[in-house]
């Protein structure tokens, strides 16, 4: 099922699916709204014109069915070093399980080390402990305790 996903550079048409896969999820559902589809959008907009970010969208013929967002930090620390971070990752429910997630990430992975980046970074809920066996099984570390401050 993997080869059948393409993954593209997620255009304004994608949005609402993309939002729809951001609330397909247990602990997302309450802070994401796919029916707010003006504020997706904007956000989008913001995204889509910063060359230090892509959305990406994996592709089933015309239906998203993947998102990933990847950003590029550049920094001082680490002599310089060109971080990538990953977010918001979503894999369609019916297709979780089934080799499109690892396929995905080794793409972003590539993708990362030829955009220069030395580290690739993500944060993932403390309750994802499927998730985090995911990350590990890829190569990711459990190196780092993360804070957030809503504000």
């Amino acid at each position: 099922m993997a080869g059948d996903i393409r993954l593209v550079r997620a255009r304004r048409e994608h949005v609402p699916a993309i939002a729809r896969l951001l609330a397909d999820d247990e602990i997302a559902v309450d802070r994401e709204d796919a029916d707010d589809e003006e504020a997706y959008r904007q956000a989008f907009d913001a995204v889509d014109a910063d060359p230090r970010q892509l959305q990406v969208a994996g592709l089933v013929g015309d239906e998203p069915v993947v998102t990933l967002q990847i950003v590029f930090i550049p920094g001082l620390s680490r002599r310089g070093a060109l971080r990538a971070q990953l977010e918001a990752v979503r894999v369609a429910e019916p297709l979780r399980g089934t080799g499109i997630g690892t396929a995905v990430f080794q793409w972003a992975i590539e993708y990362a080390r030829e955009r220069g980046a030395t580290l690739l970074q993500l944060s993932t809920d403390r309750r994802r402990a499927e998730a985090h066996h995911f990350y590990e099984r890829l190569g990711f570390v459990d190196s780092h305790l993360g804070f957030k401050l809503e504000l």
